[in-house]
């Protein structure tokens, strides 16, 4: 059997001016496959079996390659959006006609020139299709334990829910909603640590230090950003957490824990109108 999307091993059954065709033997239930006489090996014969990937061409026919895509059915990968258009966007995945995505497989809309994290699937039409619809394909095997630092690829941001993330590409990844401070977005790459590993082999991830050793890096990021203000920042203990979130890039528990540690040290000093920097006395 002729398998869409799979590199398979075809024997030469027939030739013709524009190639040779290709079966599962020379007996194949199904129709014969092309392979194009560009791609045909010079010492090729009838008989001769030859390693080939299988997809469609621009009438939909089944057509053999013996080019390697980017991208093959059961993987998941990272590819450029080259062109997007009213129907959907088109992909390279290193073969002559580009991969379809479809809207409706988009979690956010692409963008031409950036890649993204995408899965091949086989539609309703029996055509080849991407999709940015990625957990189902993700493994839940990951070699990674509690305190482990990950890095990989966003796939979808759910308000309330969290980020996806594919670690290393392949496993499967949650950073918590309340966790998610700072510059996210779908198609980004992302380091974490490794907060707990389920018992179902998910992985809960923290873009960020645990609490006691993160308040000396967000302690220092807010003395940076006081020396380049003058000593001044409007904000203190009664800032909105949005505000926080957008200048600081950290949760207004992680906020105050560094002010607070500063001001004890005589570093700063909070009043109404923000914090200050005194120095140490």
């Amino acid at each position: 059997m002729i398998e869409l999307g799979k590199f398979q091993d075809l024997q030469i059954v027939d030739e013709a001016p524009m190639g040779v065709y290709l079966n599962t033997d020379v007996d194949g239930e199904s129709d014969d496959v092309l392979l194009p006489q560009k791609q045909v090996p010079e010492d090729a014969q009838i008989g001769d079996s030859l390693e080939v990937f299988i997809y469609r061409d621009s009438k939909d026919r089944l057509i053999a390659t013996t080019n390697t895509p980017l991208i093959s059915l059961g993987e998941l990968q990272e590819l450029k959006v080259i062109e997007v258009t009213k129907i959907g966007a088109f992909l390279n995945w290193g073969l002559e006609r580009d991969l379809f995505l479809p809207f409706n497989e988009q979690v956010v809309p692409v963008e031409k020139g950036k890649k993204y994290l995408f899965a091949l699937y086989i539609d309703k039409s029996d055509r080849l299709c991407a999709t940015m619809y990625i957990e189902n394909y993700l493994s839940t095997d990951s070699p990674y334990k509690e305190d482990e630092w990950v890095e990989g690829t966003i796939c979808n941001i759910k308000k309330g829910f969290g980020a996806l993330v594919a670690v290393d590409n392949k496993y499967h990844g949650l950073i918590h909603y309340s966790d998610l401070y700072g510059n996210f977005r779908v198609g980004g790459k992302v380091k974490a640590r490794v907060v707990k590993a389920r018992i179902d082999g998910k992985l809960d991830l923290n873009p960020r230090e645990k609490s006691f050793i993160q308040m000396s890096d967000d302690a220092n990021l807010i003395l940076n950003k006081l020396d380049n203000n003058e000593g001044f920042l409007p904000y203190n203990d009664h800032s909105s957490p949005e505000a926080i979130n957008k200048e600081f890039a950290m949760s207004k528990g992680a906020f105050k824990r560094a002010i607070g540690s500063l001001y004890k040290e005589r570093i700063i000093k909070i009043t109404k109108e923000g914090i200050e920097k005194v120095g140490i006395q």
